[in-house]
């Protein structure tokens, strides 16, 4: 059975199943050498596909996080000035976790 990798408009599918032999006639070869021949795939994107493109490309480039507020964490983490508001903390787990029961 043909795959649906196969399937294309207007070009001939085979059907024959492992064991079988198809014979095809010259016609046959031929018509279907030239409607590959004929065919042509095109792609085009929208101006917004191609904005999404261009994101995509920038944010790339830049890096992930910000080394400096690390730097700065890291800093007060040693001295033993970082402090940590347990509300807000836990405020933040409550909402990102509501945020994955949606999903």
């Amino acid at each position: 059975m043909a795959s649906i990798d196969h399937l294309r408009g207007g070009q001939p599918v085979n059907t024959t199943r492992v064991g079988q032999q198809k014979t095809t006639t010259t016609e046959e070869q031929t018509t279907t050498s030239n409607i590959a021949k004929d065919q042509h795939d095109e792609v085009s994107l929208s101006s917004q596909g191609k904005a999404v493109g261009q994101i995509h490309q920038q944010l790339a480039t830049e890096p992930s996080f910000d080394a400096g507020k690390v730097a700065e964490i890291k800093q007060a983490i040693a001295n033993g000035s970082y402090t940590i508001d347990a509300d807000k903390l836990a405020s933040n787990m409550l909402k990102f976790e509501d945020e994955l029961n949606g999903l």
